[in-house]
């Protein structure tokens, strides 16, 4: 082969490969994006620490939750718990799911449901023999992780009283005995 072929060979070449690169960046100019202010992501560690005061906070500042089971609807709770479905069921005799079932929770021991495997912080519960009262419950659907340091529950939690009274009503609804009332 002689040096006029081999120069037609590598022209052919960097003229293909200068032409794929002019394409990217022609096509980069048609198809920006819009600037972007801050790179990267905000991390969830740094919500879950700011909004934890906040959710303390508007627990403090709620009525009680004997009160607030007196104008409770367990038909709201039930609607107020889908999302929770995904992870827990409700029926009686159902098995666990991700996380335990929640059928007769209202005064059963904590880390206690059966063929459950509960994370650290909930197994020392069990062995003590603390109970999901009505105010524990209220405080940890409130906040799960601020409540219970080390709980594998990734639920962020619920600020609104109201809701968290709708959805105790229910939880206490289900039972074939439930607890009385506070």
């Amino acid at each position: 082969m002689d040096s006029f072929e081999f120069n037609k060979i590598s022209g052919a070449v960097l003229g293909i490969l200068l032409f794929m690169m002019g394409t990217g960046i022609v096509a980069d100019f048609i198809f920006a994006g819009p600037k972007v202010k801050v790179e990267g992501y905000a991390l969830p560690g740094a919500e879950e620490t700011a909004a934890a005061p906040k959710a303390e906070a508007s627990a403090e500042a709620a009525a009680p939750i004997a009160v607030r089971l007196r104008t409770a609807d367990v038909a709201r709770g039930q609607a107020g718990v889908k999302a929770c479905a995904a992870c827990h069921n409700f029926e009686k005799g159902t098995a666990n799911k991700v996380g335990p079932v929640l059928w007769n929770i209202v005064e059963r021991v904590k880390g206690s449901a059966e063929d459950f495997n509960y994370s650290a912080a909930l197994k020392e519960r069990v062995d003590k023999g603390e109970k999901w009262s009505y105010d524990n419950l209220d405080a940890f659907i409130a906040n799960p992780k601020g409540y219970l340091k080390g709980t594998s529950m990734g639920y962020a939690g619920l600020a609104d009283p109201a809701k968290r009274a709708d959805i105790i009503a229910y939880l206490h609804s289900l039972s074939d005995e439930p607890a009385p009332l506070p």
